[in-house]
């Protein structure tokens, strides 16, 4: 599925970039982004969205206003007709490659909004459109609110437990070598994940040198967000992780400094693996957790926990369980590598059960 080509657009005025087409436009865009992979292809994404919908449409960046605005936040919200949008993951030049897996939450609705708006403020500073239609709406400032006042995408302490429990089960005698590979590799990826709450690039990138130890204390380097330099306490529990990975690797003790070899591996136990293979194995995982659970009458609500939980949930529940136990909210933030405190903040939520507990207090009867 490609934009048609045959439409050459132009400036609506003297443009201040290196372009011809809105193709061009965004592109120049996403090229201000290219030291940050993942925002780069997150922002690739949504752009690719508008500009097929509005080729679709027969329309120019230019001719963006509020109602095509609307149009388009309607079109996120049922992308219709579906056999022309909506499909299973392909590679992006796959002839059956489709720019949705579904319609979009409100969340990613807004995810996607809040996107555009900076590409049509960037744009208008271009001289490529004379306006941003962003502007013009009425409740701007609370539908483009990325901070969402608590977070709610986690797994509960409770399903945290019995899915780690699930986990580390012995691998039924008779699957074979393979089998012990792919579950110490899964103890690995997810007790990482859970212990040190990296995002997903920042996982299948990692290095064994990148654990290190200083002073007599472990840390794990890593670049992360906005190419910003960060060490990370490891604790224990990591140590003991990584340790046992690398027995299933054949390796001996903790990695040595300046081991270049990836961190997580593929089936050969010596090549990386990609972010979407990474992905599609934690989601992987946790769709067949679900199945078990649900084979055990466990709870609903978990069982539906575990369906829709994605690899940046365990971000969240790393995180949330940290707090759980009492680490420091200044501390909390620099291991999160969050640039600003009142990000690290929306992950307590000791307040809201102190209150649910005080409000116990008020009864229909004395």
């Amino acid at each position: 599925m490609q934009a048609s080509s045959a439409v050459v657009e132009q400036p609506f005025q003297s443009s201040r970039i290196n372009a011809h087409t809105d193709a061009q436009a965004v592109a120049a865009w996403l090229a201000e982004y290219q030291d940050s992979p993942q925002t780069w292809k997150s922002y690739r994404r949504e752009t690719e969205r508008l500009l097929l919908w509005l080729d679709h449409q027969h329309l120019t960046l230019e001719a963006m206003n509020r109602e095509t605005l609307r149009q388009f936040e309607a079109f996120l919200a049922d992308p219709q007709p579906a056999q022309h949008w909506v499909g299973p993951s392909k590679p992006r030049y796959h002839p059956e490659w489709r720019p949705f897996r579904g319609a979009l939450s409100p969340a990613s609705r807004r995810q996607s909004l809040i996107i555009l708006q900076g590409l049509f403020s960037w744009l208008v500073e271009a001289g490529w459109v004379s306006h941003n239609p962003f502007r013009l709406m009425r409740d701007k400032s609370r539908r483009l609110n990325n901070q969402t006042p608590r977070i709610e995408r986690y797994l509960e302490r409770e399903l945290w437990e019995w899915f780690w429990c699930w986990l580390n089960q012995p691998v039924s005698d008779g699957k074979g070598s393979r089998a012990e590979y792919e579950q110490a590799r899964r103890r690995f990826i997810f007790g990482f994940a859970y212990l040190l709450a990296p995002r997903i690039s920042e996982m299948a990138g990692a290095r064994m040198g990148d654990f290190s130890q200083s002073e007599g204390r472990w840390w794990w380097s890593v670049v992360g967000k906005g190419s910003k330099l960060a060490r990370v306490p490891v604790p224990d529990d990591m140590q003991a992780c990584l340790a046992g990975w690398r027995q299933a690797l054949g390796l001996d003790g903790l990695p040595m400094q300046f081991d270049e070899t990836p961190a997580i591996r593929a089936l050969d136990g010596k090549r990386g693996i990609g972010d979407n293979q990474l992905y599609r194995l934690i989601r992987e995982t946790f769709a067949e957790a679900a199945d078990v659970l649900e084979a055990e009458e466990g709870a609903p609500a978990y069982v539906a926990a575990l369906c829709k939980a994605t690899p940046h949930w365990l971000r969240h529940t790393s995180i949330t369980h940290q707090a759980q136990a009492g680490i420091s909210l200044r501390h909390l933030a620099e291991s999160a590598r969050h640039a600003r405190l009142d990000t690290t903040s929306r992950y307590l939520h000791t307040e809201d059960n102190e209150w649910h507990r005080e409000q116990q207090r008020h009864r229909l009867t004395p």
